[in-house]
C-alpha cells in the first residue's frame, strides 16, 4: 500500500484528505510536527506528499527546497493561492504537481495516479527470483551470470515479469511488439519465447515460462 504524508494545519482539510485516499486505498499519515518538519518528512518514508505552501514554522516552499536537498520523493503543492508565481516558484523548487483549493477529489485522486504510474513507467530495473533485470541495457543478471536480451526478448520478459502468475496471451504479446513498432508474426514470436526459455535456463531459471495451450503463457 502506498503511503501519503498530508503536510496541511487545517483539521478539517486533514481528515477529509485522509478519508480521500484511505477509500482510494492509500495509507494516510499526517504530518503533526511543523517545528521540525523536515526531520518529519524524512523519516515517514512516504511515497508521496501532499505539501501545502502556508503552514505554520516553516513555509511550504522552502520546505519543499528543503526536501529536494535530501530526497526525490513525488510532491504535489496543495494551496489556497491560484498565483501563477507560487506555481511556477512551486514546480521550478521541484514539485511535481501543484493544485489549488477548493480542488475536485477526482482530480486530485487521478493526479497521484498519474505519478505513480509515471514513477512505475520509467524505472529501468525489475527483479526475478535472484535475477535483476536492466531493460534499456537489454541485461538480465544474477550473482553467477549476466545474459543479454534481444529487444523483443526483453519486451516479452519484462511484460511477463509485470505480469507474474498471471495469464498473458499471445494477443497480449502480438499487440505489446507491434506498439512498440516492431513487426512481428506468430512463428516469430514462438521463436522469440524459444530464445527466452533457453537464456533463463541458461542463468539458472529451469521451467520460468509455462505454456498454457490455446490461450498463452505464465511466468511461475
Amino acid at each position: 500500500m502506498k503511503k501519503i504524508l498530508i503536510i496541511e494545519d487545517d483539521e478539517s482539510i486533514c481528515k477529509e484528505l485522509s478519508v480521500l485516499l484511505a477509500n482510494a486505498g492509500y495509507e494516510a499519515m499526517i504530518l503533526k510536527d511543523f517545528e521540525h518538519a523536515l526531520k518529519e518528512c524524512l523519516s515517514a518514508q512516504a511515497d508521496l506528499i501532499l505539501l501545502d505552501i502556508h503552514i505554520p514554522c516553516i513555509n511550504g516552499q522552502l520546505l519543499l527546497q528543503n526536501i529536494r536537498k535530501e530526497s526525490n520523493v513525488p510532491i504535489i503543492m496543495v494551496t489556497s493561492s491560484n498565483s501563477e508565481v507560487d506555481e511556477v516558484l512551486s514546480m521550478s523548487y521541484g514539485a511535481d504537481d501543484y493544485i489549488t483549493k477548493p480542488y475536485n477529489p477526482t482530480i486530485l485522486l487521478l493526479r497521484i495516479n498519474a505519478i505513480f504510474k509515471r514513477l512505475h513507467q520509467v524505472s529501468d530495473t525489475l527483479k526475478y527470483r535472484d535475477m535483476q533485470i536492466h531493460i534499456q541495457k537489454g541485461i538480465i543478471e544474477n550473482e553467477k551470470k549476466q545474459i543479454l536480451l534481444t529487444k523483443n526478448e526483453m519486451l516479452i520478459f519484462s511484460y511477463l515479469v509485470n505480469h507474474q502468475n498471471q495469464m498473458v496471451t499471445r494477443d497480449d504479446l502480438m499487440t505489446l511488439l507491434w506498439n512498440s513498432n516492431e513487426f512481428i508474426n506468430d512463428n516469430a514470436l514462438t521463436v522469440n519465447i524459444s530464445r527466452l526459455r533457453n537464456k533463463l535456463r541458461d542463468i539458472g531459471c529451469e521451467d520460468a515460462i509455462e505454456t498454457r495451450k490455446g490461450y498463452g503463457y505464465i511466468l511461475l
